[in-house]
């Protein structure tokens, strides 16, 4: 990667996923020195399944990251909406959204954007911030090891909270994740299978909606599908009380859940990597607080139901780094200008993503009677062209936007 001028400014990126890892690609194109830190052990892999849409696409392609991605989404695929019974009917899948999303699992984009990051580059694992404090010229920030329990004191130019929904930037550095979280009230299970489920082809997605539940299988091109289980609760917490496997099997119970829902189940059982978390968005005044900022999830989690997540968390790193290099004797500055640049798009997606809950789990037979007719009309010849022109226009402004501000 070039870099066209050495700052000698340190930056601290706390988080190696998918908006950590653009943080530090761009910081140091523009003449940054990042340090990584990790809490876990080594770099994870795999993941579930997520959707690259064009704002995610344009920014990964100026980090040169666009040419290490593959868009999963099978070529030749259909998508069903299903029952417990194994009746079937073609329904609309997640690929056939405006914008036409790339289709990949989150370590895509992880394993992507590593491989762009420098040799060089210092990466601590298992290494968590235990203190942040800062002053008009930088940040003190407090290391802790969490293999040999050892602590060291380091100072940086500025800190950059990458570290997911309930960031330890955000609670050191801005207060207690309750002043933020905002429950949406539902749980999910995201995770990958091993094959094909009974009934479903490789290259075929498969969606099951009942009231205030749903099971999606994302299919692939090249790789088994991956399963994101849903279901409303009342009572978060309680969803907490026993495993994900036996929340799930209550939430989808007492009914018997019939051949492909019931190998989703067991498939839950023996996940190797499994997501289980209730849904919540983060919604802030400020994303920055002198030297401190947050970036994708830290800041702002529009949550699995909006489909922008990796979007967002890429194209805010990149518009980031554009603001520190438009304005390099002024982070303060650079920081107000970087928000005020994209917290209006970011406010869409979470509306979005609030709204689309009911895309992913309707809350009665009402919403899945309206959603059969919408899947209707988006097939007849004249309904679906109109609808189509008018949907990817809207998406098209929102992105463009971003990747030219």
């Amino acid at each position: 990667m070039d870099i066209t001028n050495d700052s000698g400014r340190r930056v601290l990126v706390v988080g190696l996923g998918i908006s950590g890892i653009a943080t530090a690609l761009r910081l140091r194109q523009v003449g940054w020195t990042p340090v990584i830190i990790e809490k876990a052990p080594t770099r994870r892999s795999g993941g579930y399944f997520i959707a690259l849409f064009g704002a995610g696409r344009s920014a990964a392609q100026r980090l040169g990251v666009l040419e290490g991605l593959t868009n999963r989404t099978p070529h030749d695929g259909a998508n069903f909406t299903i029952d417990r019974a194994g009746n079937r009917r073609i329904g609309l899948g997640y690929a056939d959204l405006p914008g036409k999303p790339w289709m990949m699992l989150r370590g895509d984009i992880e394993q992507a954007g590593f491989d762009q990051l420098p040799p060089d580059l210092d990466i601590r694992y298992s290494t968590v911030p235990t203190r942040v404090q800062q002053d008009a010229d930088g940040v003190d920030v407090t290391l802790n090891n969490t293999e040999d329990g050892t602590s060291v004191t380091e100072r940086f130019d500025l800190v950059v909270g990458a570290d997911g929904l309930r960031s330890t930037v955000r609670s050191l550095a801005f207060g207690p994740h309750t002043k933020f979280l905002r429950r949406l009230n539902y749980i999910v299970a995201a995770y990958q299978l091993r094959g094909p489920l009974s009934g479903v082809a490789s290259d075929d997605g498969a969606i099951l909606l009942e009231p205030n539940r749903s099971m999606w299988v994302f299919p692939f091109a090249d790789h088994p599908p991956t399963v994101l289980l849903s279901y409303r609760t009342d009572n978060v917490d309680a969803e907490f009380s026993a495993s994900p496997a036996a929340r799930m099997r209550a939430a989808f119970g007492p009914q018997p859940p019939g051949r492909t829902l019931g190998e989703a189940l067991d498939a839950l059982e023996s996940a190797d990597e499994l997501l289980f978390d209730s849904v919540e968005q983060v919604h802030m005044d400020r994303w920055h607080r002198g030297r401190v900022v947050l970036v994708g999830d830290s800041a702002w989690c529009v949550t699995l139901f909006a489909g922008m997540g990796a979007s967002a968390g890429i194209a805010g790193a990149d518009l980031l780094g554009t603001m520190l290099d438009r304005h390099p004797d002024n982070v303060g500055h650079a920081l107000t200008e970087w928000e005020r640049a994209l917290r209006p798009y970011v406010e869409q997606y979470q509306q979005s993503g609030s709204k689309q809950r009911r895309f992913f789990v309707p809350a009665n037979r009402r919403q899945i009677a309206i959603r059969k007719a919408m899947t209707v009309g988006l097939r007849m010849p004249v309904t679906s062209s109109l609808l189509r022109k008018l949907q990817k226009r809207a998406a098209r402004l929102k992105e463009l936007d971003i990747a030219r501000a």
